[in-house]
């Protein structure tokens, strides 16, 4: 159970199912017993249509095509300018955009190649808020870069976060501990929940996945 308008958070060791549950939550895996609901909704009563539209997803590899920046960022839509102009900032699209020549129109090259890890994820983000879903899914978000540029990426999500129902896939145990709920999974399932400090005091797995996570 994720509440609604809040953060919870997937944890456990690669395996235990964590981008299962993802996989599953939009369709791309059909689970073969039990039921996912959505509100009051079970999605198998959804279209691949309805259900995909209550996802905005941004990933540890966000796909990025090799088209202009803004074409990746509004995907064909007609973005009024603005709102684009408010998206681009809480994105922190902004800060980069300005330095280059061309601006929105600089080709993102094939896989974003012309772009670092940091301004890749922040276009992703800044196409999940024009996307506007109620449900947000962070797999690895911010897991490849560097200090600087996860910095502006992890303000950029708390932005996106506001108002809605958030589910984070994280292998770094120190980008889960605010989260309203933690899920702790092995061998798939749920074998512990919890905050943080509720995890720690229970001296299970959660505990003993941070100790090894932060000795090192």
């Amino acid at each position: 159970h994720a509440p609604a308008g809040k953060m919870t958070a997937l944890v456990g060791a690669s395996g235990a199912g964590k981008s299962s549950v993802f996989n599953i939550l939009t369709g791309l895996i059909k689970a073969k017993s039990g039921s996912v609901i959505i509100g009051e909704r079970a999605i198998l009563d959804l279209s691949n249509q309805t259900l995909r539209k209550m996802f905005a997803v941004v990933s540890q590899e966000s796909a990025i095509f090799d088209e202009s920046l803004i074409e990746n960022i509004v995907l064909g839509q007609d973005i009024p300018p603005v709102m684009l102009a408010q998206v681009l900032n809480a994105a922190h699209v902004t800060e980069f955009i300005d330095k280059l020549s061309d601006g929105l129109e600089t080709q993102a090259g094939p896989r974003g190649s012309a772009l670092s890890g940091g301004q890749r994820q922040r276009l992703a983000i800044a196409r999940a808020l024009l996307r506007d879903a109620p449900i947000l899914l962070l797999d690895e978000a911010t897991s490849a870069l560097d200090a600087q540029s996860e910095t502006l990426v992890a303000a950029a999500l708390a932005k996106l976060r506001t108002g809605r129902t958030t589910l984070v896939i994280a292998h770094s145990l120190a980008t889960v501990r605010d989260a309203d709920l933690i899920l702790v999974m092995d061998k798939g399932r749920v074998v512990e929940q919890g905050d943080h400090d509720s995890l720690l005091a229970q001296d299970g797995l959660y505990a003993t996945l941070c100790r090894l996570q932060f000795s090192n």
